[in-house]
């Protein structure tokens, strides 16, 4: 029972008051303590943003401008960024033209059905993405947690229906067995599929002693990887485009500049809500929203001078 709570039913007993005038003390009380909780949390909010504005006060910190001057700013930098996502978009088309790796071993996992192989993790999709994450004896919070970076990488992976969506599975491989993964899992929240690694497929791939993330498609039984990122390399994973673009087939919509005969479809039209990508229907709602919202694109960048 709480302090409140113990402190009502006393004064009851002692007959200082009625059930009904109880029910009023604790509401009275309530409000009393909400204050003060609110009180306490603002003023630790001022406490912390004391402290903030004095760390900032030791940083040498841009100029402060008008709003004006702030958007011009922008506006140059602006140049820059476009000119970094076209160089994503280039490199991600050099990466579907990369040559592909036939796999040649039969490699075997434990899942929680059982063993599995490496055509199994695809899960019957097209594409597979395989983050080899550190969870096992000798890393650094064993047994109760995985390695902190690879955690990380584990709180950062969007709803894995919108990568399903476009014939790709995403998975992580690991050492530890799958009690401890299924444990692990439930813990931090983690829903992906998670194998345990029973042979030589992390030394094969390069991710024995690091982090790192393959790509794989499969032609049938026949599998082939066909990209590989590590260290910082893996810092933008975690988000359904950024593993689309280290994948064979991309994100699979027309303005791509991918290899004559790939799968490709209108940008926006095969979204859905992760729940809801059963209906193979593009709703007729979201694609009016979607094409008043690149009319307004256009007709922005065409004031800009920019077409895209």
């Amino acid at each position: 029972m709480c302090p409140l709570c113990v402190t009502t039913v006393a004064a009851i007993a002692a007959g200082t008051t009625s059930t009904g005038g109880a029910a009023a003390l604790v509401v009275s009380r309530l409000r009393a303590r909400n204050k003060r909780n609110k009180e306490n949390d603002m003023s630790k909010n001022r406490e912390r943003a004391m402290q903030t504005g004095k760390a900032l006060r030791g940083l040498k910190t841009p100029p402060i401008v008008s709003p004006q001057e702030w958007e011009a700013a922008r506006q140059q930098l602006l140049v820059k960024e476009k000119a970094l996502t076209r160089a994503r978009d280039a490199m991600a088309a050099e990466r579907r033209r990369m040559p592909w790796q036939a796999v040649e071993k039969a490699y075997e996992f434990d899942g929680p059905g059982g063993s599995a192989s490496l055509p199994d993790l695809f899960e019957g999709r097209r594409q597979l993405i395989v983050y080899r994450a550190f969870f096992e004896p000798g890393v650094t919070g064993w047994p109760e947690h995985a390695c902190r970076g690879c955690s990380l990488v584990a709180d950062q992976v969007a709803h894995l229906a919108h990568l399903n969506a476009r014939d790709t599975t995403l998975a992580f491989a690991s050492r530890a067995g799958q009690t401890d993964i299924a444990r692990l899992k439930a813990r931090m929240g983690w829903t992906m599929p998670w194998y345990t690694i029973r042979d030589g497929f992390d030394k094969d791939f390069g991710v024995d002693e690091w982090h790192g993330t393959n790509a794989f498609i499969h032609d049938g039984e026949k599998v082939f990887r066909t990209y590989f990122v590590n260290s910082r390399g893996d810092e933008p994973m975690g988000g359904t485009w950024s593993y689309l673009d280290i994948t064979a087939l991309g994100r699979q919509e027309e303005w791509e500049d991918s290899p004559e005969g790939y799968p490709q479809t209108k940008p926006y039209e095969w979204w859905r809500w992760h729940d809801e990508y059963g209906d193979t229907r593009p709703p007729g709602e979201w694609m009016d929203q979607v094409n008043r919202g690149l009319e307004q694109i256009r007709r922005s960048s065409s004031m800009d001078g920019d077409a895209e």
